[in-house]
């Protein structure tokens, strides 16, 4: 996934705009602003709760085309959170699609030389004077307080996969075609490899899984500075809590395809596994959820934006809002097959026991 997915001149998000009608999938944030916006209320919201740390630096991982970042900030202006109090940190190994975050995001931008002392490859500046800087690595980020956000970044991590069989749990590898060497093909190993002994638990119970170690040790990365630095992190993408198997698959022009055939282009997916997620934080981090998004956007108060929005728009712009409400809150497709998940620092456990995270608890 990794090779056919950012391999710096050929990999499939490197070179091209993959989003949106003209692309391959279409993401809750280019379907609705009420998205982005419910999101940003739930950052500032529980920002304030816990004090409001000023500087404080808001991180994107995987920003698509910026479009969710530029609905976050234009409520955080409203808001009065400016470039005084905020910078934005947006992780990209892309930089075909930073050139696009920047056209969506900033006044002015432009390329800067990555150093120690500056490692960051692309900078610039919004209309209401936020700085926002694009790195290669979540290691290179500043080691501050972060607000993190992740949207449908975790399920194009690399996973490998693992069946079970009658000789015990066998990889499932990627071989050439015997039959034909332009086509690649899935295979069971024959013996046991280095991941199968390590990466499964003696207790697993299901016959197909599916493991992330690079969604773990990023999230043991991250677990170390929210606990040393402070900050907390929101995660939403497709995913379950364990239970899970066989989920790997491709998406081209908005319809399923064989992950196999003509790599690199088209999008490759797994969905993530929160309980593996959780176990990776130890007790450094406490979680909430999964919830779905059906359920954390309702307990946000969708429905109040919404009738706003509505009371001041036109007949086609109240179409397209209701639209996209519906498409992002159908509890039979993307309202319950994205999930969300959020950690902040295990010091603060007993602070939320009195002071509930919102979205994820229902309202009494």
């Amino acid at each position: 996934m990794k090779e056919v997915l950012t391999r710096p001149k050929t990999g499939y998000y490197m070179n091209k705009d993959v989003f949106g009608a003209r692309g391959d999938f279409i993401t809750s944030p280019e379907i609705s602003q009420l998205f982005g916006e419910m999101l940003a209320i739930w950052v500032i919201s529980e920002w304030r709760k816990i004090g409001s740390p000023r500087p404080f630096q808001l991180v994107e991982l995987g920003p698509g085309r910026g479009t969710m970042m530029a609905d976050i900030l234009r409520v955080f202006g409203k808001l009065g959170v400016t470039g005084d109090t905020l910078e934005v940190h947006l992780v990209e190994v892309s930089e075909s699609l930073s050139e696009i975050q920047a056209s969506n995001l900033c006044r002015e931008h432009g390329s800067a030389a990555e150093s120690d002392k500056h490692p960051f490859y692309y900078r610039g500046l919004t209309d209401r004077e936020i700085s926002v800087f694009w790195h290669k690595s979540v290691e290179q980020l500043p080691e501050k307080f972060s607000v993190i956000v992740a949207h449908e970044f975790f399920d194009a991590l690399p996973i490998h996969k693992f069946q079970r069989t009658s000789n015990g749990w066998r990889e499932v590898l990627v071989d050439v075609d015997p039959q034909d060497s332009q086509k690649l093909r899935m295979v069971t190993s024959s013996i046991p490899t280095p991941a199968s002994l390590l990466l499964i638990r003696e207790s697993e119970t299901r016959d197909h899984i599916e493991v992330s170690p690079s969604s773990g040790a990023l999230m043991q990365f991250l677990a170390q500075r929210l606990e040393e630095f402070g900050g907390f992190a929101l995660i939403a993408d497709y995913g379950h809590s364990g239970d899970k198997g066989d989920t790997f698959r491709a998406f081209k022009k908005h319809q399923l395809h064989d992950p196999l055939c003509e790599p690199g282009t088209a999008d490759l997916t797994a969905d993530v596994d929160f309980s593996y997620l959780k176990k990776a934080v130890g007790d450094k981090l406490i979680s909430f959820g999964p919830v779905t998004q059906h359920e954390f956007l309702k307990r946000l108060h969708i429905d109040v934006r919404l009738k706003k929005l509505l009371a001041s728009s036109t007949k086609e712009q109240q179409d397209e809002l209701l639209s996209g409400y519906k498409m992002i809150m159908d509890e039979k497709g993307m309202g319950t097959a994205f999930k969300f998940m959020c950690f902040f620092p295990s010091v603060l456990a007993e602070f939320f026991i009195s002071h509930p995270v919102a979205g994820f608890y229902p309202e009494t």
